[in-house]
């Protein structure tokens, strides 16, 4: 078949999932050639004179009777009041299930030009949508353009190249030969069809709106299901950016732009559960909270639903050559973006007798501390702005609040108060640094459930072993998307695998250097397991793509 002018990053994305090897076809610099024609200071002109407008995806939206943008920027302090129309829940789903047809009778090839078409449309866009990013989702602008611009894009591409996979498996035609009994060979003439299971609503999250919508639309798209694409209320711009890339990439083929519907929805207001138990649905994305996840999982019977929710992210911290640079790798990992990724470090798992460096052992009271003056270099720097961001959501500080009088009385004793970060230009900018709080591990009660935003756990175990049973433990129990080990001993990293890989968790090993801890890599990187609670789905493997499309098939007897 063929994809058009992108077709070789499609190529490239489909051997590297082979080979799990690296692969980059999108910059993640801004400063790239790549970039030559944009500018952050033109996107940042652009959203000023964006402020207080209504955001336009179609003619017919300038006169919509509803629109909706509840957005504050948490640099400035200030509402956007940039609006989008928004659709009834019901509209929003007919709307999409009239080009159900057109796009399944469209066949694979169109669609897949149009999702590549899309990811080209929206890497010319990502100055802009990372500005957009920073002023809804709360990113650094590096964070937002890497982040939730190349990387973002990198799983978009991923979730493609697996659908074309899945599609290309499918003959089209056979002729099936055979005797049955004496007679004479019967020849059958056989021809199959992949059929869309539906409407698809994909529901994008707050703080990293991109990294699991872009997969989730492209899956959908390519194989012939219809989205209605429903913000969180706190980022609607950046996905209302994307979709009008998607729908412009629909128009370059020919396929109806109501194949790609936004549904955005006020704060206080949810429409989630509405778009999801709409009978014409058929599948569901959705990326958020675990509480609200699960409640999808239980209303849906019968529907296909991907989540990516919550998980209490372990590190064991058992022996290492270098104390310094691995308590740098950990004091990085909890700062970045204040600690609103899914792949934060949360419950630090140190041995009681201490933590064992070049033969000799470091008491974990001098581990503790040590952590703490990493943390301090790193938000008193000058470019820490940089590194921690802003906070996204009101509730992430109130969150903190309650960590911090949880240590007043019980077992809890807070290890390292939380502070603010300066941010040039940005007075009014909501930071906060990490707050450390320290458990015996044998009481971890408080510690078992996702602290969103810059909070950890400092827990001593009575030993190594007790560590890492409590760490995969509590994964199992409560979800983990990833987990971090350091150790030197080969044998205890092994048994770490092992234990890790039995409670359904991935781990990271003695990541130091050149690289946040948390890094996760398009077409290399296996994303969330299924196989604990922190969700259903993995970014990005087969199984993602290939259950939204179907097979039938006719067949013939020729002579």
């Amino acid at each position: 078949m063929s994809y058009g002018p992108h077709a070789a990053w499609l190529e490239g994305a489909r051997d590297a999932i082979r080979t799990r090897a690296y692969y980059a076809p999108f910059a993640e610099s801004p400063s790239a050639p790549a970039h030559a024609h944009a500018s952050r200071e033109a996107s940042e002109a652009w959203l000023r004179a964006a402020l207080g407008t209504r955001f336009v995806l179609d003619p017919s939206d300038a006169a919509a009777p509803r629109a909706v943008g509840d957005e504050v920027s948490p640099y400035t302090g200030e509402r956007l009041a940039i609006s989008s129309a928004a659709p009834d829940p019901a509209a929003a789903v007919a709307r999409a299930e009239a080009t159900r047809g057109a796009l399944a009778r469209a066949g694979e090839a169109p669609r897949v030009r149009a999702c590549l078409s899309a990811l080209a449309r929206l890497e010319r866009d990502v100055m802009t949508n990372a500005v957009a990013t920073m002023h809804t989702a709360g990113q650094a602008f590096p964070m937002a353009f890497a982040g939730s611009g190349a990387n973002s894009l990198d799983r978009g591409l991923e979730a493609l190249a697996y659908g074309v996979d899945a599609m290309e498996a499918v003959s089209r035609r056979a002729v099936y030969t055979r005797a049955f009994g004496r007679g004479e060979p019967v020849r059958i003439e056989k021809h199959y069809r992949l059929q869309p299971r539906g409407v698809a609503v994909v529901m994008a999250c707050a703080s990293y709106p991109a990294w699991n919508a872009y997969p989730a639309i492209l899956a959908n798209l390519a194989t012939g299901n219809p989205v209605v694409l429903k913000p969180h209320p706190a980022a609607i711009l950046p996905m209302a950016r994307a979709a009008l890339h998607l729908r412009a990439a629909l128009a370059d083929e020919g396929l109806p732009q109501d194949a790609l519907v936004l549904a955005p929805e006020a704060k206080g207001a949810p429409i989630g559960l509405p778009l999801a138990t709409d009978p014409r649905v058929a599948l569901v994305d959705f990326t958020g909270s675990a509480a609200f996840g699960h409640r999808l999982v239980q209303a849906l019977p019968g529907k296909l639903v991907f989540t990516e929710t919550a998980g209490c992210n372990a590190v064991v911290l058992e022996s290492t050559d270098d104390l310094d640079a691995t308590l740098d790798a950990l004091a990085h990992g909890l700062c970045l973006f204040s600690g609103q990724m899914c792949t934060t470090p949360q419950n630090l798992f140190v041995p009681g007798d201490g933590v064992r460096v070049a033969g000799t052992r470091v008491a974990a009271d001098d581990v503790e501390a040590r952590l703490v003056a990493a943390i301090d270099r790193l938000v008193e720097g000058p470019s820490a702005h940089h590194l921690v961001g802003a906070i996204g959501s009101p509730a992430t500080v109130d969150e903190l609040e309650t960590l911090r009088r949880q240590t007043t009385s019980g077992p809890a004793r807070l290890v390292r108060s939380s502070g603010t970060v300066p941010v040039p230009g940005h007075p009014r900018a909501t930071t906060r640094t990490p707050l450390l709080v320290g458990l015996p591990a044998s009481d971890r009660a408080l510690a078992g459930r996702e602290w969103f935003g810059p909070m950890g756990f400092l827990l001593r175990a009575d030993s190594r072993d007790d560590a890492l049973a409590a760490a995969v433990a509590d994964g199992a129990a409560h979800g983990s998307i990833a987990n971090y080990l350091y150790s030197t001993d080969d044998a205890f990293v092994a048994a770490a695998e092992d234990a890790f890989a039995a409670g359904g968790s991935s781990v990271g090993i003695n990541l130091h250097r050149h690289r946040p801890m948390q890094f996760t890599a398009g077409y290399s990187d296996y994303h969330v397991t299924g196989l604990n609670p922190a969700g259903t789905a993995c970014l990005t493997d087969a199984a993602f793509v290939a259950g939204r499309f179907r097979i039938t098939q006719s067949k013939r007897e020729r002579a």
